[in-house]
């Protein structure tokens, strides 16, 4: 069944107005225009501290007197500002990834593990992750410990042990979507490692032996039975013939002086 497709429009906070009104609206202008003024009078000195740079991997979402400028963030290249009152705040759009630290997790079936994983993100709306969260990269961190608790608490030590990837894209699918909002791409988890308790461990290599002790001998039985359906089967030619039961005599005969010489 294919998935629904996840409305993926982030509203940016302090973003639904295009306009300044009123008192504060006057106010900006005339900073604006004052600010602009002092840059030209002190002109080419105030000019280097107009143009700002950022990578090619980089965004610069820029706060003109503390409210988002319109037109969303800028770069990569050189852009302008007013220093006297623009802001700016650089985010990076490479992939980032970091370990989820080992978490004591209760199974379903009452078994207490250690799992960790590692998550892969990258920031996709450099917009919403600046003003839409404090600290994306901790929130993000912090998230992914707690989903992976939530969703591993939900599930049988046997279904954690046997079937990573399916776990792995649940985790994905709830993370991605509680992230979107903070302009946040999770492109892939990976449960690293199961520890189980030693106890535990010595039980399940006790199974495992016991398992394979009887599947030996249940490979024996049957062996066993193979071969006296073949002598019952060559006692009856044998009995039909009596040269046929001295020939055998004799190499039986044969067969001992050789291992004997």
């Amino acid at each position: 069944m294919a998935e629904p497709k996840r409305d993926h429009t982030v509203t940016v906070q302090g973003q639904a107005d295009d306009e300044d009104e009123g008192c504060g609206g006057f106010l900006a202008g005339v900073l604006t225009f004052l600010s602009i003024l002092f840059i030209v009078a002190t002109f080419p000195l105030t000019i280097w501290f107009c143009f700002k740079m950022v990578q090619e991997y980089q965004r610069a979402v820029i706060f003109r007197l503390g409210r988002v400028k319109k037109g969303g963030a800028v770069g990569p290249g050189l852009f302008w500002i007013i220093p006297c009152i623009d802001s700016i705040q650089v985010v990076d759009l490479r992939t980032v990834s970091f370990d989820v630290p080992p978490q004591e997790i209760l199974t379903k079936d009452s078994v207490t593990v250690a799992v960790d994983a590692v998550v892969y993100y990258k920031i996709s709306n450099p917009m919403a992750s600046v003003c839409n969260v404090t600290n994306a990269s901790s929130s993000t961190r912090l998230l992914a410990s707690t989903t992976l608790r939530t969703i591993l608490g939900t599930k049988t030590l046997q279904e954690i042990l046997a079937d990573r990837e399916h776990t792995a894209e649940v985790i994905l699918n709830q993370l991605d979507h509680a992230t979107d909002p903070w302009g946040i791409k999770v492109e892939r988890v990976e449960v690293k490692d199961v520890r189980l308790p030693q106890q535990l461990q010595r039980a399940m290599a006790a199974e495992a032996e016991a398992a394979r002790e009887a599947r030996a001998k249940v490979i024996a039985a049957e062996g066993e039975q193979k071969a006296s359906r073949a002598l019952k089967e060559a006692s009856l030619i044998i009995s039909e013939s009596p040269s046929a039961l001295q020939l055998r005599y004799l190499q039986t005969l044969t067969h001992i002086s050789a291992e004997k010489n």
